[in-house]
């Protein structure tokens, strides 16, 4: 068990017949019983310290442990918005690309569509003058022929012809 101040108080020494001189042995004791107690005190103003020296370390521990565990947290999350980032680029190209084949699809069939509307007039357009000209040729052929000198002139009574 450790000495106390009052165990050093209460000491007594047996008296010898060459023995010290009290009054300086209980000066001594005196002056050791206050260095004694202030070494108390600060030892016990130390452990205070320590303690919250502790308390404080342990704190800043914890602290770091979540700022460490935040931080690892934020790395794993940014990479998995990263990956999310990636993928949906990817949907989006697909799609794109998709859209793209889709409309370059329909503008060909379009495309096909008016030049085979186009080769129909065309073909139409042939023909229209095809039987046209036919019928031109077929009126001038009227117009050269005689008949129409027959048509033009005025008939001739009978009369005339009796005369």
């Amino acid at each position: 068990m450790p000495l106390t101040p009052l165990d050093i108080h209460n000491k007594e020494f047996t008296r010898s017949f060459k023995g010290y001189n009290e009054d300086q042995v209980n000066e001594f004791l005196d002056h050791v019983i206050k260095d004694f107690e202030q070494l108390i005190r600060e030892k016990q103003s130390l452990e205070e310290r320590v303690a919250q020296v502790e308390e404080r370390l342990s704190h800043y521990q914890r602290i770091e442990d979540s700022l460490s565990k935040s931080l690892i947290l934020a790395q794993d999350t940014a990479e998995e918005v990263k990956q999310n980032a990636r993928k949906e680029a990817q949907l989006i190209v697909k799609e794109a690309e998709k859209n793209a084949d889709r409309i370059i699809n329909d503008s060909l069939t379009k495309s096909r569509k008016v030049t085979m509307e186009v080769d129909e007039v065309r073909n139409q357009a042939h023909v229209f003058r095809t039987r046209f000209r036919s019928l031109m040729q077929a009126q001038l052929e009227m117009l050269e022929a005689g008949t129409w000198d027959e048509i033009t002139q005025p008939p001739k009574l009978i009369q005339d012809e009796q005369i």
